[in-house]
C-alpha cells in the first residue's frame, strides 16, 4: 500500500464541478493530452478528448448513457477517465425530469452505479487514472484493482455538502 495524498481546501461552491480552482488544478494534475481520456458525464466539460452527457444541450461528442458510452470503449484502452456522475438521487431525477425522462427503481439502485463502476475498471489501462467526484470517498475500489492516490476535500462553507475528489490508479 502506497502513502496517500490528502488534502483538505475550502472553495466557494459551483454547479459545474470543473470550475472549482482547486478541483481543476487537481485534474490537470494527473492528466496528459496524450492519454485517451473520457468523461461519461461531462455536462458543461470539456477537458476529456472523448465527452458524454444525457442532455444535447451539453454539446457534447456523444449524448448516450454513460453506460452505453462505456460500452464504446474496448478492454484496457483509456488512460484516464473523470468520473462525476449526479452525487445524489435528487440530482439524478433533476437530470432525468430536465430530459423528460422519469427515474425508475432501476437508476437509483446502487447497482445500477455499481455497473458503472465495473465498466470503468474494465476499460482502464494498468496505471490509469480514474478521478471521482462525489460526496463520499469510495471511489471505484480496491475490490475493481484500484488503489487511492490522493484524495482532495473541498469544503464550501455553510450549508454545502464538501466536495470529494478521489484521485485512484488501477493497479492490476
Amino acid at each position: 500500500m502506497s502513502n496517500i495524498i490528502f488534502n483538505r481546501v475550502w472553495h466557494m461552491p459551483n454547479k459545474n464541478t470543473f470550475d472549482i480552482k482547486p478541483i481543476k488544478e487537481l485534474i490537470y494534475k494527473y492528466y496528459k493530452d496524450e492519454y485517451l481520456s473520457i468523461d461519461p458525464f461531462a455536462n458543461k466539460n470539456r477537458i476529456a478528448k472523448f465527452t458524454n452527457d444525457l442532455d444535447p444541450e451539453m454539446n457534447c461528442d456523444y449524448n448516450m448513457d454513460a453506460i452505453d458510452f462505456l460500452n464504446m470503449f474496448e478492454d484496457k484502452t483509456v488512460d484516464f477517465i473523470l468520473y462525476d456522475p449526479p452525487f445524489s438521487p435528487r440530482q439524478l431525477s433533476e437530470c432525468y425530469k430536465k430530459l423528460g425522462k422519469s427515474v425508475n427503481f432501476e437508476t437509483t439502485q446502487s447497482s445500477f452505479w455499481g455497473n458503472l463502476k465495473k465498466e470503468i475498471a474494465r476499460v482502464i489501462k494498468p496505471n490509469g487514472i480514474v478521478i471521482t467526484f462525489g460526496w463520499n470517498s469510495n471511489g471505484i475500489g480496491k475490490t475493481k484493482g484500484f488503489e487511492i492516490v490522493e484524495i482532495l476535500l473541498v469544503a464550501h462553507g455553510g450549508n454545502h455538502n464538501d466536495t470529494i475528489c478521489v484521485v485512484e490508479r488501477k493497479i492490476n
